[in-house]
């Protein structure tokens, strides 16, 4: 029995959660598909999956062969087209998440300008506001702000960020421009609700400090506060780069410069390794290089 096919078939039938719908896929017959398995079964010596008459179910054992089978195939499949010579050209669909306002900024514009370059490229942006599991959700390369965890990940740093808080000219010239952090209590503060918001500010590098504010307005978006401070009405704090095009019009100005916390790096992140497709290794290339030139990020 070829022991490789027989995986490929055991994972499609885990996939599908049917024998049937399996040999469908694979263009074999249901008796041929229930055969092999079986036969695996035997080389292994435990049940890998519970049959009955309306389903097909992963047992314990199973589960854990099923996650070493992808595994162990997904690292042929990279040895098979690296030996013959796939990786020469970007082909296929890359995926791409960071969040959704530093998406749309700068990793929509890098998607775009990589796929001029490379006809033979379907790009994906997944823009969300969450931490996403990279290889549960089939992510090619994510941008991440802030400081990772521990894990198998290949990551690059690309430049750093700042939480900031801002206001327009008009606001200061009426209400006047908090010195410490400790003046905010007087201010009108605009909070967003969007995901890892807090109403307790903190502030410093060494000597920390940490400030309860009391928001006027609360805003479900990072666009909805900015815009907010940007008319006028009151104080926000976002990260740097969301505000970068109105700190560059005048529109806003940040304050409170000398209370800052630490800079939050930038990394480009992804899951292969040596093992990286031609448009992953690409990819990182043309964004690594375009990322650490934006005077933004320094």
């Amino acid at each position: 029995m070829d022991r490789w096919q027989a995986m490929r078939v055991f994972v499609k039938v885990a996939e599908a959660e049917s024998f049937a719908d399996a040999g469908r896929q694979l263009h074999m017959s249901p008796p041929a598909v229930t055969r092999m398995v079986s036969a695996l079964e035997d080389i292994i010596g435990t049940r890998l999956l519970t049959r009955t008459t309306r389903s097909v179910k992963l047992t314990e054992a199973g589960a854990q062969y099923f996650a070493d089978c992808q595994r162990l195939l997904a690292d042929l499949s990279e040895v098979e087209a690296a030996a013959a010579g796939a990786y020469g050209k970007p082909t296929g669909t890359l995926t791409v998440t960071t969040s959704v306002m530093f998406g749309a900024m700068f990793v929509l514009p890098l998607m775009t300008e990589y796929l001029d370059l490379y006809p033979d490229v379907i790009g994906r942006g997944l823009f969300v506001d969450r931490v996403v599991s990279m290889v549960d959700e089939g992510i090619d390369v994510a941008i991440r702000i802030g400081h990772l965890p521990d894990s198998g990940l290949t990551a690059t740093r690309v430049g750093q960020v700042r939480r900031v808080i801002c206001g327009s000219p008009g606001y200061f010239e009426k209400h006047g421009v908090p010195m410490t952090p400790g003046d905010l209590s007087t201010h009108r503060i605009v909070a967003s609700t969007s995901a890892w918001t807090s109403l307790e500010w903190r502030f410093g590098v060494r000597k920390k400090l940490a400030v309860h504010v009391n928001p006027r307005l609360f805003c479900s978006t990072n666009e909805a506060a900015i815009s907010a401070a940007a008319s006028g009405w009151g104080l926000t704090r976002v990260l740097s780069y969301q505000i970068a095009p109105q700190l560059e019009s005048g529109e806003l100005r940040t304050i409170l410069a000398d209370y800052e916390e630490e800079a939050l790096p930038i990394h480009v992140v992804h899951p292969e390794g040596r093992y990286a497709s031609a448009k992953v290794r690409s990819f990182i290339d043309f964004s690594v290089e375009k990322l650490r030139s934006n005077r933004h990020f320094n």
